[in-house]
């Protein structure tokens, strides 16, 4: 069995968060915006219509029945910033980083953990 060192898997950890990272910001701009598998089958049987209010839905469809978020006004709501949809890759960077913090976190104190238990 291989050990790394520390120096090691701290650049590996450090070169898979910046690629990451990279990934998030640049690539989500390619992101499509038409609905995904899973919109398009709940939407089927109904049309959208333009009202005074927004979008309706008309017809016989699953979608009728959903509901707003509860986060749907969130800042980083759609995958935008405050609603701006040119700010996607950095809602992208923003929701990595808040991925990596809360990973990091969980992974922290599990080790801590285990090292309280096993130690005597």
């Amino acid at each position: 069995m291989s050990t790394s060192s520390p120096v090691s898997l701290r650049r590996f950890l450090l070169g898979f968060a910046l690629v990451a990272l990279l990934v998030a910001g640049a690539v989500s701009y390619l992101a499509s915006s038409s609905p995904d598998g899973l919109d398009a089958a709940t939407t089927r049987g109904c049309d959208t219509v333009e009202t005074d209010t927004g979008e309706t839905l008309v017809g016989d469809c699953i979608a009728q029945n959903a509901s707003a978020h509860p986060l749907s006004d969130s800042p980083l709501a759609d995958y935008t910033v405050g609603g701006r949809s040119h700010l996607t890759g950095v809602a992208g960077v923003i929701g990595a980083a808040a991925t990596f913090v809360v990973a990091g976190g969980l992974f922290w104190l599990l080790a801590r953990a285990r090292r309280n238990r096993t130690s005597p």
